[in-house]
């Protein structure tokens, strides 16, 4: 088996259920990559975005979960941000099926096993 790589994963908090299907979905194809996550389980502290930019620093790749909620989740806009200053490749899917939501400058597309792999295995 390959080296397992390191994907951080940014949604809104109201995505949480997808996030976790993404981690079932890895585990149970077993997946050659394994994310760091960060979620907000906590309220944020003054030092969130110090330890999630380390995160993002330490990771192959970023993959978010785009959805009508990520219009409004600034903690998932910058991390998608940071993500692009720190020169960390994105993957941005479409959360569900039937929500096609567009965030500014970002290319999204959709959630498949296949696009999810081959963007893990360009690393």
């Amino acid at each position: 088996m390959a080296d397992k790589k390191v994907i951080f994963v940014a949604f809104a908090i109201e995505d949480e259920r997808q996030r976790d299907f993404l981690k079932g979905q890895s585990l149970l194809t077993n997946s050659p990559f394994e994310y760091i996550d960060m979620s907000v389980k906590e309220a944020y502290d003054e030092n969130w975005k110090d330890r999630v930019r380390t995160r993002i620093r330490r990771s192959d790749g970023v993959i978010a979960l785009v959805s009508s909620s990520s219009l409004t989740s600034s903690g998932q806009k910058w991390e998608i941000s940071c993500a692009a200053e720190e020169n960390v490749p994105l993957l941005a899917i479409w959360a569900y099926t039937d929500d096609r939501t567009k965030l500014p400058g970002v290319n999204t597309v959709v959630w498949t096993w296949p696009t999810i792999s081959g963007f893990i295995n360009r690393f």
